[in-house]
């Protein structure tokens, strides 16, 4: 799809990779970018629209759908690590968050903006995703879980609403620079280089960015036994 001209909505917008998809639909000929926040005062990009968005809210959901009647393209961004949820002990309390947030949270605005996106011609649907989309991890499994359902989801997704005309992408990447990940040294990607692969994307039709070579290695091994 041409990114030009179009309108887009973006959840998380106000940090990290949320803030990079932003500037780069800004970048590549936007006409407007709705940024959701659950603050929108945290919003400073002038180029960018603010837009109260809680994704666990359903009252907020529903009247971002209805105030960002005109988009074109949707991102699902918003997230949160959930990471107080230890495998073998403690409150499951961070794990049921991630999946609040990261599932529940995706698909409620999924739900809400499908219909926006066919009247306005059927656009694109983009979730944020993951390398753990694929790749249990005991340090984390909340998060891991809530990304795999996410991806679960995303297929659903692509299969419901292409018959409207929507392309439907999920994005992979595995650490990313950002605020989320500042806890570990491991190689991570920039959030703008995430943006950027996904604008072309979306710009060529693909339904699916593998934003890192570790990423790339962990999907091509799928098909191997599972010590692989």
């Amino acid at each position: 799809m041409d990114i030009k001209g179009s309108v887009a909505l973006v959840t998380g917008a106000n940090r990290g990779i949320g803030r990079a998809f932003a500037r780069a639909l800004v970048e590549h000929g936007a006409a407007k970018v709705y940024a959701g926040a659950r603050d929108p005062s945290t919003v400073t990009d002038q180029d960018l629209t603010p837009l109260r968005l809680d994704v666990t809210d359903p009252r907020d959901v529903a009247a971002a759908a209805a105030a960002a009647d005109d988009v074109t393209v949707v991102i699902n961004n918003a997230g949160t690590g959930g990471s107080r949820t230890k495998l073998m002990e403690g409150s499951f309390d961070g794990a049921r968050r991630a999946m609040e947030v990261n599932f529940f949270g995706t698909w409620a605005v999924s739900r809400a903006f499908a219909p926006v996106l066919a009247r306005n011609g059927g656009g694109a649907l983009v979730n944020m995703l993951s390398v753990a989309s694929w790749v249990g991890e005991p340090l984390f499994p909340g998060y891991a879980a809530s990304k795999a359902a996410q991806w679960s989801l995303t297929d659903s997704l692509r299969q419901a609403l292409g018959d409207q005309g929507t392309l439907v992408i999920g994005v992979h990447a595995g650490f990313v620079d950002t605020e989320l990940s500042s806890w570990t040294d491991a190689p991570k990607i920039s959030a703008a280089e995430v943006a950027e692969r996904t604008m072309q994307a979306l710009a060529d039709g693909r339904p699916e960015v593998l934003a890192d070579e570790e990423t790339r290695r962990v999907k091509a091994a799928l098909s191997e036994p599972l010590t692989a």
